[in-house]
């Protein structure tokens, strides 16, 4: 079966544009960024623009790879073709594992935030139940559908971010009534880099993971007849998007709270909103977090779907999980999704601080294991587009090869930096545990395969002649 004939390509531009600004515009934003904060102090603002830089230059890289040569599979088959099958049954298989436990964190937020909210005597499992029911039902429907949740959902982010930006910046520079220009908060509390410069570079392994997702919208491409056009156009958008909404939004929270004030950080942006003096801010994050929370849960059945879609389509997972139907959907691949997602929601009820705990580490790492692969896969790539086919290389990576070089020693030195630091350093054994688990699993596959190939041959052989 042909992965091109069987998707449909209902995704317009305007789904595309929305998939790529809502997957850098997750909870990690909204609710994570104060953890950041309170670890860096006003530095954060460097720790954001750092991570920011890295991911942009990341983006690049994949649109540079899209254009010339697009691919459902994305950086699975660009990593298959610049390293080898195991690199793509790799990246594909961790990258899918990324994904299926973020499909059970995000129910569980999503779940917890409502039951706090506003269904309070509704078990917890029930919701959890309800949130991935729904938005597995939508995937169901078809891709166009999935595409419009989308849109809507990052919609409500955009205008909320646009809104803080210009309400926070108009506070912070004095032209709200009743305010005067004061930055004081960026430095009165013990300085711009409270913790130390080696907090920033430490935090940037943490705050990297809520920009997880702006890569989405070059494996949404291949279902989409404005593929190139989307993809070039979000790459070229990233970096406004990150610099603006993430470092901006940051910059204004450490502008507004101080960096010390724990309790207020625990919800940033409600507690700037509440400082301005915005009525209902409270009410107002909920709905959004709760819009960011449905978002990630979205993107996360579609895109675990596509990659084991694609996984499929390379003889690197079951062959019955290319099966579509009519609409164009990979019907299995997404409740083969939706029910590994269940079941670690299940280990969080039965067995929270071990088995979950122990998911959620073990994938700790692996977007940036993911990232590593993509800049190797580019500086390879690269090469060999320039060499023998270089009429597709209509979108170009910055720099070549040097900017790619040093993502790479940048990416490995934020790995690094996991292993020293005790919060993440069982993340990043844990992960490496992970991968070296698939690789077995690739060497596994792929003796049976050729014992299964040898033993085919030796039977062919050996069946008589018929004269």
């Amino acid at each position: 079966m042909n992965q091109k004939e069987s998707l449909k390509k209902t995704l317009r531009m305007r789904h595309m544009m929305m998939i790529a600004f809502g997957g850098s515009i997750g909870a990690g934003l909204f609710v994570g960024s104060g953890a950041i904060i309170q670890a860096t102090g006003p530095a954060a603002v460097l720790t954001a623009l750092m991570a920011g830089t890295l991911v942009i230059l990341i983006m690049r890289m994949l649109g540079e790879m899209v254009v010339a040569k697009p691919s459902l599979g994305s950086f699975s088959d660009y990593a298959r073709e610049a390293l080898g099958n195991w690199a793509g049954f790799t990246v594909g298989w961790l990258y899918w594992y990324f994904w299926v436990i973020v499909i059970a964190v995000e129910a569980i937020a999503g779940a917890t935030i409502l039951k706090d909210w506003i269904f309070s005597d509704t078990p917890l499992w029930v919701l959890n139940l309800i949130l991935l029911s729904a938005l597995t039902l939508t995937n169901l429907l078809s891709v166009k559908a999935y595409g419009e949740f989308e849109y809507w959902f990052s919609l409500i982010k955009v205008v909320t971010i646009t809104l803080f930006l210009f309400i926070g910046g108009a506070y912070v520079l004095g032209l709200l009534p009743g305010t005067t220009m004061n930055f004081s908060n960026l430095t009165m509390h013990s300085g711009f880099v409270p913790v130390g410069t080696g907090a920033v570079f430490v935090a940037i392994a943490t705050i990297i993971f809520s920009f997880v997702g702006s890569e989405i919208v070059t494996i949404a491409a291949a279902e989409s007849d404005e593929s190139e056009k989307a993809v070039v156009k979000s790459v070229n958008s990233v970096i406004v998007r990150i610099l603006l909404f993430y470092v901006g939004s940051v910059f204004l929270i450490v502008t507004i709270i101080p960096w010390n004030d724990a309790v207020s950080l625990k919800n940033p942006y409600v507690s700037a909103l509440k400082v301005i003096g915005i009525p209902g801010a409270d009410i107002i994050m909920n709905l959004v977090v709760v819009t960011a929370v449905l978002s990630c849960l979205n993107s996360g059945v579609y895109t675990a779907s596509r990659m084991l879609f694609a996984l499929s389509a390379k003889g690197d997972a079951p062959k019955w999980m290319l099966n579509v139907t009519k609409r164009g959907v990979p019907l299995k691949a997404i409740l083969t999704c939706t029910v590994f997602g269940f079941l670690s929601v299940i280990m969080s009820f039965i067995s929270p601080d071990t088995v979950f705990q122990f998911l959620l580490n073990s994938s700790g790492a692996i977007a940036l294991f993911v990232y590593l692969l993509i800049s190797i896969s580019q500086l390879i790539l690269r090469r060999k587009i320039e060499n023998e086919t270089p009429h597709l290389l209509k979108f170009r990576m910055w720099g070549y090869p040097y900017i790619t070089i040093a993502s790479i020693i940048a990416i490995t030195m934020i790995i690094g930096t996991m292993g020293f630091n005790s919060e993440t350093r069982s993340q990043l054994v844990l992960s490496i545990f992970s991968v070296i688990v698939v690789v077995i699993l690739y060497v596994v596959k792929t003796n049976f395969t050729r014992q299964k190939m040898i033993h085919t041959n030796t039977v062919e052989n050996d069946i008589p002649e018929v004269k």
